[in-house]
């Protein structure tokens, strides 16, 4: 098989496995785990502030991430406003995240994933170099991508630290539970 077709192959079933279960986590009672949540925190801060960084030397590059972070804490609050909390009496703390804001915030980034891939897709396929080189900007240097990411980025690290948040309120509040 040609090297050029592997990669695809394999990121191809990563990537809608990892989506698939992003999703899925939108539907439905969900586990508050929280050393999962704060290393999803962690991981999502570190990538913002690593793109972040490589933006600096360009405006547009910066204000994409930039907006794109701002409207991800929006879109973070609102989702935290519309979540529900509840004791599952298997799972215990539980909460129920509202499906459409998750999953917009997913689709919006895989779309413009599927897309930047399918702009790139005719210079994967030429092994000899004659295909011209597309003209639009590389996957980190366009501002609506950096957008794209930032919304991702702002939303889920003010998601999941408003519920840590708001779970550690609920813990101090029980009786005779250790916080």
């Amino acid at each position: 098989m040609a090297p050029h077709f592997t990669t695809p192959l394999i990121m191809l079933p990563l990537l809608a496995f990892a989506v698939l279960r992003r999703v899925r986590s939108q539907f439905g009672p969900q586990p508050i785990r929280r050393n999962r949540m704060t290393l999803r925190i962690v991981i999502f801060a570190v990538l913002g502030c690593v793109i972040l960084a490589a933006s600096l030397h360009n405006i547009s590059l910066l204000g994409g991430i930039g907006g794109g972070v701002i409207a991800g804490v929006a879109l973070g609050l609102l989702g935290l406003r519309f979540t529900r909390f509840l004791v599952d009496p298997v799972k215990g703390d539980c909460y129920v995240p509202n499906p459409y804001i998750g999953t917009l915030v997913t689709m919006l980034f895989l779309a413009r994933l599927l897309y930047r891939f399918a702009m790139l897709y005719p210079q994967m396929q030429d092994v000899t170099g004659a295909t011209p080189p597309i003209q639009s900007p590389a996957i980190g240097q366009s501002p609506l991508t950096l957008a794209i990411f930032g919304l991702l980025v702002g939303y889920y690290v003010c998601y999941f630290a408003g519920l840590l948040m708001h779970h550690q309120r609920v813990l101090r509040s029980r009786p005779g539970q250790p916080v």
